[in-house]
This record gives structure tokens, sequence and C-alpha cells, in this order.
């Protein structure tokens, strides 16, 4: 009898373990088994989307299942955010989400219809892209501490675009005027295209643009590089500063995209989807593919990703409420 007792006390005390070790394996179980709908909010072509693409077609190859691209544009990302939001918590809908959805606009709107730290599962940090300080040839400065000077001869005189308020371009110039302690205009574009067209026509000073975007323009002497705003040098314009470099000590201002999941997505499927695009973005043909982009892999756990997003949070929380910013 004793034994008996003994045996059914270490089945009975076996049985929570086992049950826990099945429904994880049945959270993960053949996982994905139909398509995968990447949510992009923002219209198709620009950065967010092209990695998008890139990592959704390795994705499919990987899994034998589609992972397809989304594209949900409107209100600074926060239609897509929103949309992701309130899915299923299944791993089959997920986000690219940016520095402005999980970093920015928690401070920029009233009545988020979501809470970036709340209502999302960080799966991996994807991509960091470096915005470039750039200039119309016309306008008579090469060099960071020219246009400095200049502004500050002429207060309230200069002026740069931006994709629009709160964006990565708009808040990397707010981040310039509050270091450099000077007073230029802010002019908010729906895009970057526009923006881009009026500071080469020099109709606008500078705009703070994405790399991957200007870079062309760069190269064909249509635009001025004074400097980029991480820090350290672009491959493809090592003779470009860092802000840094250039005399804004202790610059920096990355835009930057990673996938997410809604909150209650089990975690053993985060931990199949993060170990599988760390994978994909360690190969030497996306390494090859980003760089020509000016865009960086980042990867790493998920752990990481959401260190990143408080550090960032708080950053652009502060500059934010400092220079009294609000959406339109």
């Amino acid at each position: 009898m004793k034994v008996l007792t003994r045996a059914s006390a270490a089945l009975l005390a076996c049985l929570p373990l086992c049950f826990a070790a099945t429904t994880a394996h049945a959270q993960d179980d053949g996982y994905p088994n139909k398509p995968v709908r990447i949510v992009v909010p923002f219209a198709a072509g620009g950065s967010t989307d092209i990695v998008a693409r890139l990592l959704a077609d390795k994705l499919t190859a990987e899994f034998k299942q589609p992972f397809v691209v989304d594209n949900r544009a409107g209100a600074g990302g926060n239609i897509g955010a929103d949309a992701v939001a309130k899915a299923p918590a299944d791993g089959y809908t997920l986000l690219m989400a940016t520095t402005g959805i999980l970093s920015i606009n928690g401070y920029l709107y009233n009545n988020m219809s979501y809470d970036a730290l709340r209502d999302f599962a960080p799966v991996s940090y994807t991509s960091l892209i470096t915005n470039i300080l750039v200039v119309s040839p016309k306008i008579p400065v090469r060099s960071v501490s020219e246009l400095v000077a200049l502004a500050k001869s002429k207060p309230g005189v200069l002026n740069f675009a931006s994709s629009g308020v709160g964006s990565s371009t708009h808040l990397s110039g707010e981040l310039f005027k509050a270091m450099a302690g000077i007073n230029i205009l802010h002019v908010p574009y729906r895009g970057s295209s526009q923006a881009l067209t009026d500071v080469i026509s020099g109709q606008v000073t500078m705009t703070f643009d994405n790399a991957p975007s200007s870079i062309g323009f760069i190269q064909q002497g249509k635009l001025r590089a004074l400097a980029v705003t991480s820090t350290k040098r672009l491959p493809n314009l090592p003779e470009v500063p860092t802000m840094d470099e250039a005399g804004i000590k202790g610059y920096e201002s990355l835009s930057w995209s990673g996938i997410v999941a809604p909150a209650a997505t089990p975690k053993p499927v985060i931990a199949k989807l993060n170990q599988a695009i760390d994978r994909i973005l360690k190969t030497e043909e996306i390494k090859r593919r980003l760089a020509g982009l000016g865009v960086e892999p980042v990867g790493g756990p998920p752990e990481a990703f959401v260190r990143h997003i408080r550090s960032e949070s708080d950053k652009w929380g502060k500059l934010i409420k400092s220079a009294n910013i609000v959406s339109n």
C-alpha cells in the first residue's frame, strides 16, 4: 500500500508540470500552420515597408508558410498599430513597429487607443536607420558648425523640413535645436518626398532625412550631407561625419523598427519567431541588402528590445514635453 501511495503521490506531483509542458508545446505545435500577416502601418515603398518585405520573404522560406505584408497607413502609424493591438494573440498577426509607434506617439497624441508597453509583446528589434542632416547645395554652408553660425546670425529665419509632426525627422531637428541652442522653424510635410524636393530646390534650408531616401540625392549632388545622426559613420558615406564629430557632442537620433505581437501571444511562439528573425538578420545577403539602403540589422532577444523601447520612450518623452510638441 505504501508503494502504491508513494507512486500515486509522485504521479500527482508530476501532473501540474506535465500539463504545463504539454500546454506550452501545444501553443507552439506546428506554428505557423497558416499564413501570417505582418501589418506595416505606413504606405508601401518607405524604409519600414522595405525591411518588412525583406523579412517576410525570408520568413516565408523559413517556415514554408506565407508571411504577407499588409499596409495600413494613417495617424502616424496608429491605425495599423491599433489593429494589431486588438488582433487575436495567436502569432498570426504581427506589427512592423517603429520608433514613433513604440516610443513617441504616446506622448504626442491625445486619446491613444493602445498602450505601446502594455498592448504589445516585443519579438525582435530588427533594424535601425540613420538620419542624415542635408541642405541644398544652394545654401552657403559646408559643415554643421557653419550651419549653426548661420542660424545664430539669423534667429528664426532658417527652417527645417520633416515628414510630419512627431516623426523621427522632426524630432531629430528638435534635438538639434535644443543641443545647438539655435532657433530654426519647423516645416512639416505629409511625407519625405515633397520635403526633399523643397530642400533640393532651396525653398527649405535643411532636413534630417532617413538615409535610404536621401543617399541617392547626395550621391547625385542634389543634396549636401553635413552629418549623420548615428554615433558612427555610414559605410557608404564614409566622408560624412557624425553629429558628435561635427561638434554637437552626445547627439544621437535614430529611426528604428522591430516586430511586435499582441501582448498575450504565447511565449513559445515569440521565441520561435525571434530565433528565426535573428538567423535571417545575421545572413550575409540580408546584411548586404540592408547596408545598401543605409539600414543596419540589429536582432537580439526580446528582453533587449524591451529595454531599448523604454530608453527611447524616456528620451523622446522628455524632448516632446520640453519643446511642447503636439500633433496636428
